[in-house]
């Protein structure tokens, strides 16, 4: 383990753009002009408890999900360097990995729904549906914005938002290019449950 991730362990989800969290929380001077410009309000401020992240920008897609805005206002609006708005925009960003239990997909005990690929702002190359109505999950479209997860009609939801350091990804809110370590699309198929 990287000492970096020692000392500050990446808790929270961060807006886009985001640095690895040493660096982030180096250069975040919690001013609030992220949380100011985002238009959904889903970017809030870490709360006391946090340590030395207190104070910083974070989201919580289980309360609000990122809506993963066309012009990245948030990213924009950061003077510091803690959000640096991609080159390549939503195509370098992945805020978490997400994950389906297909035990609580109600497409899997036989209802059609399809909500969650419907409300995914990125559409079909982050979330499909396959020829029997059950959801596909593509990582490499995915920029783990976390809408599909609010959309979800079972409680709790059906798709699981994971911080990238939960899944052993290293850096936070940019691309995968440099340090991420990518679950290959077809080990995320989820295969069709026949059910008892």
């Amino acid at each position: 383990m990287r000492t970096e991730q020692r000392v500050a362990p990446r808790r929270h989800f961060r807006p886009p753009g985001a640095s690895d969290e040493l660096a982030f929380l180096a250069s975040c001077t919690r001013c609030g002009d992220c949380i100011d410009v985002c238009p959904v309000h889903a970017i809030v401020k870490a709360p006391p408890g946090a340590g030395l992240a207190a104070g910083t920008p974070m989201i919580d897609p289980g309360i609000q999900a990122c809506v993963a805005c066309a012009d990245m206002p948030c990213a924009h609006a950061c003077q510091t360097g803690a959000l640096v708005p991609p080159a390549d925009g939503w195509a370098g960003v992945h805020l978490g990995i997400l994950e389906l239990e297909p035990e609580r997909c109600i497409t899997f005990h036989g209802v059609p729904c399809g909500v969650c690929a419907r409300a995914c702002p990125v559409g079909e190359r982050a979330l499909a549906l396959d020829a029997g109505g059950h959801p596909i999950l593509k990582p490499e479209g995915c920029v783990g914005c976390g809408v599909c997860v609010t959309a979800c009609v079972t409680s709790p939801s059906s798709l699981r938002l994971m911080r990238n350091a939960e899944c052993g990804v290293e850096v936070g809110g940019r691309s995968p290019s440099d340090t991420h370590r990518y679950i290959p699309h077809s080990a995320l198929r989820i295969p069709h449950w026949e059910g008892p």
